[in-house]
């Protein structure tokens, strides 16, 4: 296995886990939105995804979205999504992509990796005790969907 910036040569294999992904978070299949979606961020360089693939298999994911601090004046990462097939689960490869996202912060100097999980998904708060993150206890996030 291998971990690989995703590029438009890959497109095929990431939209079908962007859409399994979506599906998990009960999002209809749209397998031909998904792949515009997924090419429009590629194409306008508007996030960086990993991909963790053997032999043209995709594995699992994670895509980040550039942020900036400035206060800190300094760049942040947003990780909003992490998915692993679930035929691959259990097997190390979430925890391989957030190595590597965290040499993506290291790589560009940033001031820190921003994620959210849903509280019921004990699987992904395990993981990102386990590799240092921290539980937000300061502040409020509200949201205003539009």
């Amino acid at each position: 296995m291998k971990i690989i910036k995703a590029t438009l040569n890959e497109l095929e294999i990431l939209t079908n886990l962007f859409d399994l992904y979506r599906q998990f978070y009960n999002q209809q299949s749209d397998i031909d939105s998904a792949k515009l979606f997924l090419s429009e961020r590629i194409n306008n360089n508007e996030s960086v995804i990993f991909l963790a693939i053997v032999e043209n298999i995709g594995l699992g994911f994670t895509q980040l979205y550039p942020s900036f601090s400035s206060v800190h004046m300094k760049k942040t990462w947003i990780l909003n999504d992490l998915f692993v097939h679930k035929s691959f689960r259990e097997q190390g490869i979430a925890e391989k992509l957030i190595d590597r996202t965290i040499l993506l912060a290291v790589e560009t100097n940033s001031k820190e990796i921003v994620l959210e999980t849903q509280i019921l998904n004990t699987n992904a708060k395990k993981l990102y005790d386990k590799k240092g993150f921290k539980k937000d206890e300061e502040h409020y996030y509200y949201y205003l969907t539009i």
